[in-house]
């Protein structure tokens, strides 16, 4: 089991996706995200979300992300952040807030 204090570690936040592009180079389909995090800047993310998403409903749509996992490599894309959904068995539906809030804001 997890300890609050493990849970604490991950620095959660929430960001806004300013631009979303087809990603061919990946092993499995994805999109490559960019994510405006208000005073933190802007960080990139590979996102496996295509079944229920189209790339262009995603711009402007509020994200939650895990911001201190180590940069990950695919393919010919570094990949800064990891945005957080829900496995089903339909694809992956994205966590967001279900209400407007500051970007950057951390998630606990």
């Amino acid at each position: 089991m997890a300890t609050f204090e493990e849970f604490m570690d991950l620095d959660i936040r929430v960001g806004r996706v300013i631009n979303a592009e087809d990603f061919p180079k990946a092993r499995k389909p994805a999109y490559k995200l960019t994510i405006d995090f208000g005073p933190l800047g802007v960080k990139r993310s590979s996102a496996q979300i295509t079944e229920l998403y189209k790339k262009e409903d995603l711009v402007g749509k509020e994200v939650v992300c895990v911001m201190n996992f180590p940069p990950k490599q695919v393919a010919d894309f570094v990949s800064e952040v990891l945005v957080l959904g829900v496995y089903t068995e339909n694809g992956v539906v994205l966590l967001q807030p279900d209400r407007e809030v500051p970007l950057g804001c951390k998630i606990g």
